[in-house]
């Protein structure tokens, strides 16, 4: 999911990791502190001052962030479900689950485990905040202790808005899910409502920006973007996860694929093959022997006018491994390949023999097809 996040440390072996998109954030969130939040709490100070504020208080939403996702981390590990690691990115954190939760209940208490843990942190420093004031301690020091008392408060109730993917969304769907026994009606349900808080950020957004509130209308419409490619991509996988389970390569691959041998000249391989048989990736064999393939990636390295001149067997792709999968591997694991490597056209072999092709265009296919068949939820199949 974010490919290009660095790995700080690790806690109790979680990877903790920042994408680099959270610097621009944590440069605006320092921006904005040093330049008008803490001047108006505490007018008269140094500019070097309210820098200095503005890093200190930086670094415990940070952390306050990296706590939520921990608490969320932890209790799932408890309840039997797999961490990767914890990201901190533009939009804020996300713990990277391997699997999702097996039970409603398992779900709603990982959701409710990172509110639960803002809301704590919010009491420590509205407590601590109290503490410095009788104490006498600095002003600016308490300023610093009231806005992540603040903020982890407004944390927790932003997340706790019942919008999936929001903690509040999945703790949504949670009580859908246990009331209907059906994971995927309620993921849709859920959906719904982040892609109307979604909807209605970004609308604020743009009211925001009419009257001339430009970072803060330009945000919210960020956010409301984020929130409603979220809701619809977790409907997505949802959709995916539930279409595809129990599914292999090999009930979903295309069995007798069309192949070309090695003598064949490039302008007769896009003639006769992909112009008129619609495929592009063709697996080359030789007596019955699996050389590689060739693909469109293969052709534009060459020039047109060289096409004619040059055989299929000059220039195809060997036996890669990235390119050949089993028959028996999960649909699911397919598409995670495809995720990480890109590649989108797999020949199926075993050994050295050709057994069929599979494209993400096939596995879009079945995932359409399953739309359409009606879905009857588990809660109204009886004996």
């Amino acid at each position: 999911m974010f490919e290009n996040s660095v790995k700080l440390f690790s806690i109790y072996d979680f990877d903790i990791k920042v994408d680099p998109s959270w610097v621009l954030i944590a440069a605006l969130i320092t921006w904005s502190l040093s330049q008008q939040f803490f001047p108006e709490k505490l007018p008269g100070a140094d500019g070097g001052v309210y820098f200095v504020m503005a890093i200190v208080a930086m670094l415990g939403l940070f952390a306050s962030l990296l706590l939520h996702e921990l608490a969320h981390s932890v209790v799932a590990r408890h309840l039997g479900v797999s961490i990767k690691s914890i990201t901190l990115f533009l939009f804020g954190g996300v713990a990277e689950l391997d699997t999702e939760p097996a039970s409603a209940r398992a779900e709603f208490w990982i959701a409710v485990a990172g509110p639960a843990m803002s809301i704590c942190l919010a009491v420590v420093f509205w407590t601590l905040e109290q503490m410095l004031v009788w104490s006498g301690f600095p002003a600016a020091s308490v300023e610093i202790v009231s806005y992540l008392a603040l903020i982890n408060l407004v944390l927790a109730l932003f997340n706790l808005l019942p919008a999936f993917p929001l903690d509040g969304g999945r703790v949504l769907r949670a009580v859908l899910w246990s009331r209907s026994g059906d994971v995927a009606d309620a993921t849709r349900l859920a959906s719904r409502s982040g892609s109307f808080l979604g909807y209605a950020l970004m609308g604020l957004g743009v009211v925001a920006l009419f009257r001339g509130m430009i970072v803060s209308g330009l945000w919210q419409m960020m956010i409301g973007g984020f929130l409603l490619v979220a809701a619809r991509a977790s409907y997505a996988q949802q959709l995916a996860k539930a279409a595809f389970a129990n599914q292999t390569v090999d009930a979903l691959m295309t069995h007798n694929p069309i192949i070309v041998g090695p003598e064949m000249t490039l302008s007769e391989f896009v003639n006769q093959i992909m112009l008129q048989r619609h495929v592009s990736f063709v697996p080359v064999m030789e007596s019955d022997v699996l050389l590689g393939h060739i693909d469109s990636s293969v052709l534009s390295k060459i020039d047109r006018e060289n096409w004619a001149n040059t055989r299929v067997g000059d220039v195809f792709v060997g036996l890669i491994p990235d390119a050949m999968i089993g028959a028996d591997l999960p649909v699911q694991d397919v598409l995670d390949r495809i995720s990480k490597t890109g590649r989108r056209k797999f020949m199926v072999v075993s050994g050295h023999d050709l057994l069929g092709v599979i494209t993400l265009s096939d596995l879009t296919r079945h995932l359409r097809s399953s739309e359409k068949t009606p879905h009857v939820p588990p809660s109204a199949i009886h004996p």
